[in-house]
């Protein structure tokens, strides 16, 4: 089933999934090509180095996936004392991205105002629809690239250019 086949509300979310993909995707293969020392450098950010951020990102997608499947998700934190490497997590990443991708396919509109409840990592119940946690995992991701890209900026090295503008502006020229 594509996009274009999906109801309206559901569209938004799968394309919000899609462009959330493509960013990581441009994020990663800069990343990849640069020194490994600069990704694990201690920076002054709140997960200490681009890969502790990157780790992060993909803790708490990993989080919510089992939010979505109502499975404990075991994690006491919202980082992992062992982070695996950068191909390795880009891996995970993409694996990750399809299954978000996959189980928006298969929800109905109504499947969208499900709430699902859940705990926190610090203990505190939680409370979400499953539309607000595709949201959540979107946006969270968006957050933290940032982060990266201002870590980026310090190396100095740039990346492409990946807001949603530029996606969409991608995405009509290649259905063109």
């Amino acid at each position: 089933m594509s996009r274009l086949s999906l109801p309206p509300h559901l569209k938004t979310l799968f394309l919000f999934l899609e462009y959330r993909a493509w960013a990581d995707r441009l994020a990663y293969e800069t990343l990849l090509q640069l020194p490994r020392l600069e990704i694990v450098k201690p920076r002054q950010t709140t997960f200490s180095t681009i890969l502790g951020t990157l780790n992060h990102v993909y803790v708490v997608d990993d989080i919510f996936r089992h939010h979505l499947q109502g499975k404990d998700h075991g994690y006491r934190s919202r980082q992992t004392d062992q982070i695996p490497d950068l191909k390795t997590l880009w891996q995970a990443t993409q694996s990750m991205n399809e299954w978000y991708l996959a189980a928006v396919k298969q929800w109905s509109v109504d499947d969208l105002n499900c709430p699902v409840s859940f705990t926190f990592v610090d203990g505190q119940p939680g409370r979400m629809t499953r539309e607000q946690i595709i949201l959540h995992v979107v946006n969270h991701a968006t957050y933290h690239r940032g982060f990266v890209g201002d870590m980026l900026k310090q190396i100095p090295e740039n990346w492409p250019s990946n807001d949603l503008t530029v996606f969409l502006r991608d995405e009509d020229q290649r259905s063109v």
